[in-house]
Formats: structure tokens, C-alpha cells, sequence
């Protein structure tokens, strides 16, 4: 007897079958069993699983119609990073997976997903926001004030989302979702297992473990019901826009203060892409651009002339740079060269880049370092806050049919 797929969900113009959800639960049980995790019931997870499936979804669908793609190359060096860290080949890698019983090319497609989500998340939200000085100013002045600023906590969190226009009746239920997680965490059921059961945050899956995260760079909500906790203490019930939250603390330190900071002189080549520029293109012309270096092109000339950001008027000089200045992608690239060197063409949210290292120094940082932790912290705060609220907006306008319980 042939057992036949069924739909248990439909996303807009996409379907999610038996069989999708099978094979990711497969992977969440994973998981939680190698972190040790409570395991929740199978019906229970099921939902929260699907849930998040469908804001993955989502967010990807929005990605395809707004021309959002991640090619071949792009994939297959990812895939080489992911099979260094692991201290293998790639081809060893194919062979780890499939002995789990999984398929490498659906492997390729969920990595190429994940960069998708990650680069929509860059363009959508963390481009757009702004810090002004102002704001750095009265965060510096509320941080004085603060007895915990110098600490770092290992925070885990639970997110009961709230529906964007929610009814009173269904915010009601929300929270009444939130205390009764609320109460069986203090009845002393493990918080990763309830984190697991009805968390809507991506980190569900993780037992909601969040990480350590220093002080100044909690969302003023966390921030402010964690301050006053011990380790292995539970916040009570907070709310945000997004939903009702619950915040444990599984752990905190003091953070070593270090003025000196390690600067970079650097100079860069940018090219874009966008509707009218694909990612092959610009790929492509990076890649001459970086040929014509390779034969002794001079840097400064090439990137007045081809270079499509702000500092090509300058040869591409970015002056001085301190950790944190750039994107992460960028930084890495340019931290990992010596003076002189020239990076191999680089992916960030902007476009593809060419980046040349000057030279470094140790510089005495102390004023501007709080600064710009104060500003770093401000972007991470926002940034959580705003991505939440997107995915949140993204996913309530969403056509969603859920047939689960249908046999």
C-alpha cells in the first residue's frame, strides 16, 4: 500500500505538503534531542513547526516577487564555507548528510533559502534604519544611570505573537497563551521545552536561546526586566508591539573594558545590483574588475571610474574604519588582509566589492568606542524590534489555509 502525499497548508500560491513538514520535523527532533531538550508533543510541535514554515514562506515568496535571488556560485561557496568550518571537503560533507538519511541537493536548496532570508532581512529592514546623534547622546546619558551597563546575560525568550489589528478577544487569548507558559515554566517544566511548544520566535527551535548579548544591546524592554534578575530567574509576562514576550536569564558576567581599538585604512570597489543589474552581471563585472587589478591596474583609477559608491571621487578611500563601522560580511573579508592585499570580489547587502587594505593602527578609542557601541547597540535594538514587526506584517498579510487536522 502506497501511502499519497496530502496538502496540509496552503501559502498564497505555494502548497505545504505532508511530507514537507515530516522532513522538517525530522530535523527540529534533531536538534532538540543534541541540546537536550524536553521533547514537546508531537501534535503541539507539529503546529509551531508548520507556523514557522509558513512565515519562511512568506518571506521568501516576497523575496522571489521583488527579484530577490541567490545564484550557483553564490550557493557553492557558501556551501564551501559551511564544509571548512566543519573541517571537511565538500565532498565529505555530501556523504555526512546523505548517512543522515537526507537528500544533498535538498540540502543545497534549504542553505540557499537561508541566505535568502538573511539578505531579505539586510534589504528590508537593517538598510533602512537610521541612527542620529541625538539618539546616541540620550542612550549614552540613560546608560550612566544604569548599574548593569558593563555586564553581558545569556538570555533564552519566548514570543506569543500578537496578530497586527488583533481583536480584543484574540489579544486576550494571547495572553492567557503567555501566562499559562508563564506558570508551567515556574511549575518547573524546562523553559526550552515550553520555548519550543508555543514560542513564535525564529529562535523556537533553539530551546529560544537568544545567546549572550551585552547589556546596551537589549531592546530597552529586556533590558529593563532583566536587570534586577539572577541567573536561572524568569522575567514576567512583557509586552511589545509584536506579542507578549518571557525572558529567563541563564546566566551573567561582567564584560572587560578595552579602550584600544585595532583600525583599518581601507579603500574599496562597489558594483551594485539591482532590478535593472542581475546578480550574474554584476558578478561578472567584479570579476574583470578584479582581473584588471591582477595585471597591475592601479586601485584608485579603476574605482573612480567603475566603483558605484559614495567614495569613488576619493579612488574608493574609506579612511579609517573601527570594528563595527561596516557590514559584517565586508569586515571579515578586510580583516582577514594584510597591508597591501587585495581582497577576492565580496557579497554584502550593497553589491558585490573589491577592498583593499592601507595599512592599521592601535588607537586609543576610549570616547569614540562608546559611541559607536552606543550606536551599534541602538541598530541591534532596532533592528530586532523592526524585523519582528515586518515578519509580523508580512505574514498577517499573507492568504494562509491550514488543513493539519483535515484526515
Amino acid at each position: 500500500m502506497v501511502l499519497l502525499d496530502r496538502i496540509i497548508a496552503v501559502v498564497n500560491d505555494q502548497v505545504i505538503t505532508r511530507r514537507d513538514l515530516d522532513d522538517r520535523m525530522k530535523t527540529v527532533l534533531s536538534q532538540l534531542r543534541q541540546q537536550g531538550t524536553p521533547l514537546p508533543p508531537t501534535e503541539v510541535l507539529e503546529q509551531q513547526v508548520l507556523e514557522r514554515m509558513i512565515q519562511s514562506r512568506t518571506q521568501l515568496q516576497f523575496a522571489r516577487d521583488t527579484g530577490l535571488r541567490v545564484d550557483d556560485a553564490t550557493l557553492d561557496s557558501a556551501i564551501g564555507r559551511i564544509a571548512s568550518n566543519n573541517k571537511v571537503s565538500v565532498e565529505e560533507l555530501r556523504n555526512l548528510i546523505e548517512k543522515d538519511g537526507l537528500s544533498f541537493a535538498k540540502y543545497r536548496e534549504e542553505i540557499r533559502d537561508e541566505i535568502v532570508l538573511v539578505r531579505l532581512r539586510e534589504r528590508e529592514v537593517e538598510s533602512r534604519l537610521q541612527i542620529s546623534d541625538s539618539e546616541v547622546d540620550n542612550f549614552l546619558s540613560t546608560l550612566q544611570q544604569q548599574e548593569s551597563r558593563s555586564e553581558e546575560f545569556n538570555l533564552s525568550h519566548i514570543l506569543v505573537r500578537v496578530p497586527e489589528q488583533a481583536s480584543p478577544e484574540q489579544v486576550q487569548d494571547r495572553r492567557a497563551r503567555a501566562d499559562r507558559a508563564l506558570a508551567q515554566i515556574k511549575g518547573g517544566t524546562d523553559f526550552r521545552q515550553i520555548a519550543a511548544t508555543v514560542s513564535d520566535a525564529p529562535d523556537a527551535v533553539q530551546g529560544g536561546l537568544m545567546g549572550w548579548r551585552e547589556f546596551v544591546q537589549l531592546p530597552t524592554l529586556f533590558a529593563d526586566a532583566v536587570k534586577s534578575l539572577k541567573a536561572g530567574e524568569v522575567s514576567g509576562v512583557l509586552r511589545s508591539a509584536a506579542g507578549f514576550h518571557i525572558v529567563r536569564v541563564n546566566d551573567r558576567r561582567g564584560r572587560a573594558e578595552n579602550a584600544m581599538v585595532t583600525q583599518t585604512h581601507a579603500r574599496h570597489i562597489l558594483i551594485k545590483t539591482s532590478e535593472l543589474v542581475s546578480e550574474n552581471d554584476a558578478r561578472d563585472r567584479i570579476l574583470k574588475l578584479q582581473e584588471r587589478l591582477e595585471n597591475k591596474g592601479d586601485f584608485a583609477e579603476i574605482a573612480r571610474l567603475q566603483s558605484e559608491d559614495a567614495s569613488a571621487a576619493r579612488g574608493g578611500d574609506l579612511g579609517w574604519l573601527s570594528p563595527g563601522d561596516t557590514v559584517t560580511e565586508f569586515e571579515k573579508a578586510m580583516d582577514a588582509l594584510q597591508p597591501g592585499q587585495i581582497s577576492a570580489p565580496v557579497r554584502s547587502q550593497f553589491g558585490w566589492h573589491l577592498i583593499q587594505v592601507i595599512e592599521r593602527r592601535s588607537q586609543d578609542m576610549s570616547q569614540q568606542q562608546q559611541r559607536l557601541r552606543a550606536r551599534q547597540a541602538l541598530r541591534e535594538q532596532k533592528a530586532e524590534e523592526a524585523y519582528l514587526e515586518w515578519a509580523r506584517q508580512l505574514r498577517d498579510s499573507a492568504f494562509v489555509e491550514i488543513r493539519l487536522e483535515e484526515k
